[in-house]
């Protein structure tokens, strides 16, 4: 089995590096199945997804939302997707096809349905600084299983884009500067899984290093799932903060500072 990858800066007032790993170690001791957490991670993910289909239902538009995230999420989606069809066959497997379903038809009510509120000139990340890094990193560091070189390129792949693919919405946001609540709860649900992934990570690398060495071998494949999980962490830890913040203070608005991205 592979691991599943599922294995602007933060301000010091509000986060610390030594904090986030109490709640996975906490998490590990209460949820004695790992794949759990994997499981849940997927299924945020999943409603997150679906609060965006219930806000293009519900009001007609897609203003304050990225085109360029959906597509990235799409993209590792697929890969992983067929990855977890050849490998894994199960309930992750499911889990993503949903989220995948739902995703694509986002995409395609943006492109074409609601395209005349698409905030073109605010979605102005250029995703080729991920994708192509990510790419290439795949092609050096990626599972040293029994399975095909592409099987393991494309997880690879999958695992370091998921990373990223939230950029581009931080940047709209960033330049808009308010979001709107259903934009804000799937951008929330992202930072959530992002954590659980984390913690699910995290767990099996250190629980289970030596079916890790095993599997893989020696090389640097199972620490970049975990770093790739901590980079998508702090990333989002910060919306994360201030949307907590937002939401105990009564604001149904979410402003954003200048220096999220």
């Amino acid at each position: 089995m592979w691991i599943y990858p599922k294995g602007g800066p933060i301000e010091g007032s509000h986060y610390n590096l030594s904090i986030p790993w109490f709640p996975p170690a906490l998490l590990g001791l209460v949820v004695t199945d790992h794949d759990l957490i994997a499981a849940a991670a997927e299924a945020v993910h999943a409603a997150g997804v679906g609060v965006l289909v219930y806000k293009l239902f519900k009001e007609g538009t897609c203003a304050g939302l990225s085109l360029k995230s959906q597509e990235l999420t799409a993209i590792f989606l697929a890969a992983r997707l067929y990855c977890s069809f050849i490998v894994e066959f199960d309930i992750h497997t499911f889990l993503d096809f949903a989220t995948l379903t739902a995703t694509l038809w986002v995409v395609y009510m943006i492109r074409f349905v609601l395209r005349t509120s698409y905030m073109e000139e605010k979605d102005n990340f250029a995703i080729k600084t991920v994708v192509v890094p990510c790419a290439l990193l795949a092609v050096f560091i990626h599972p040293s299983s029994v399975h095909t070189l592409s099987n393991r390129f494309l997880w690879a792949f999958s695992v370091y884009l998921e990373a990223f693919s939230v950029l581009p919405q931080l940047r709209v946001m960033q330049n808009t500067k308010i979001v709107e609540p259903f934009t804000a709860h799937y951008v929330f649900a992202l930072g959530v899984a992002r954590f659980l992934n984390c913690a699910y990570c995290a767990l099996q690398f250190f629980s289970t290093l030596g079916f890790v060495v095993f599997v893989f071998g020696h090389g640097p494949w199972p620490g970049m799932v975990l770093i790739a999980e901590i980079v998508q962490t702090i990333i989002l830890a910060d919306f994360c903060y201030y949307y907590v913040k937002s939401f105990l203070s009564g604001d149904l608005v979410l402003r954003i500072p200048s220096n999220l991205v």
